[in-house]
């Protein structure tokens, strides 16, 4: 089993979280997909004992070795200073990942993070690895999900202002989700039968339409819907106690309806050491919970803690996947 682990932004951490890879013995081979002068440098600069090897899809990997495929920056790249020139370069790293998955090179992809501002200075709109990896893959639905501190955490809607979510969450794209969450915890979890807990959307869940109609006009209705399609799911539940633990012991994954409903509490939670994870997607891809951190890039002071985190999530999901 292969998989592929993107650099991230050439400025952030990314590179230095890659150099911490070789401390561990894997049970599949990683392969660091960027520009090999510099991730040699980055890597060297906090670990100066590991090897940069050139990655072969057939060669065989040396035991303490990092493989790198080489992808070459646009511009010199420094720890700490963004770089609109290297915006391609970013993107182009992602796309060598999503093709060898597609084909079947790699089981799997982990992506360190990237920096989205410097991306859209550079013209190219971008509004996050979730929705990129949903376009060059053709797939018209993908659910973000955030795995850590004991919780597995969905959302309705990602980056959104709050202002626009209610008018997103309809009853097709709430019903569309929730069967992608079931399946991805049936096929990628290990889950025989999930349960989902589903959160409101208002406070108390809407106070039986006191405090908002959407739980009684958008939220219940799907809910109904899909339990008589045989999924089992609890809600929809408020927010502010649906994350204690009586409650999640009760269910298999969490279904916020916006960003920083669900999040904080997870992060809280799990914080260097949570994983996020893109459901309905053909190819299994993994990240960390964090961003770059231009001030820690170069330092040797980066937690690899997330990013193996979500490197052991990605090979259990594919071991499940090619389980018969």
């Amino acid at each position: 089993m292969i998989l592929a682990i993107t650099s991230g932004e050439p400025a952030g951490i990314g590179p230095d979280l890659c150099a911490a890879l070789p401390r561990r013995e894997w049970p599949a081979r990683l392969v660091v997909i960027g520009d090999r002068a510099m991730i040699a440098a980055r890597i060297h600069a906090v670990e100066p004992s590991v090897d940069i090897v050139d990655y072969v899809h057939d060669g065989v990997p040396r035991a303490g070795a990092l493989e790198v495929l080489h992808v070459p920056l646009a511009s010199p790249a420094q720890p700490g200073r963004l770089d609109a020139g290297n915006a391609r370069y970013v993107l182009d790293v992602l796309d060598r990942a999503i093709a060898g998955c597609q084909s079947g090179e790699f089981a799997g992809m982990v992506t360190a993070p990237v920096h989205k501002g410097i991306i859209c200075d550079a013209g190219v709109p971008f509004s996050g690895h979730t929705e990129y990896l949903a376009e060059a893959t053709g797939t018209p639905l993908v659910v973000m999900m955030l795995v850590g501190g004991g919780m597995r955490v969905a959302l309705a809607t990602t980056h959104l202002p709050l202002k626009d979510v209610p008018a997103a969450i309809t009853r097709p794209l709430l019903a569309d989700t929730l069967r992608i969450v079931h399946r991805d915890l049936r096929e990628r979890f290990g889950c025989a039968a999930p349960t989902i807990l589903v959160a409101g959307l208002n406070p108390h869940a809407g106070e039986g339409g006191h405090m908002g109609l959407e739980e009684i006009e958008v939220i219940t209705p799907v809910l109904d819907q899909l339990r008589a399609e045989g999924l089992r799911l609890t809600g929809p539940l408020p927010a502010d106690t649906l994350f204690v633990p009586h409650t999640l012991a009760q269910g298999d994954a969490v279904l916020a309806m916006f960003h920083d409903q669900g999040l904080p509490v997870l992060k809280h939670a799990s914080f260097g050491g949570g994983v996020n994870v893109t459901l309905g997607l053909p190819i299994i891809r993994t990240s960390v919970d964090h961003g770059t951190a231009l001030d820690l890039a170069g330092s040797g002071r980066a937690d690899p803690g997330s990013l193996f985190a979500a490197v052991e999530l990605a090979i259990a999901m594919a071991r499940r996947q090619d389980a018969p």
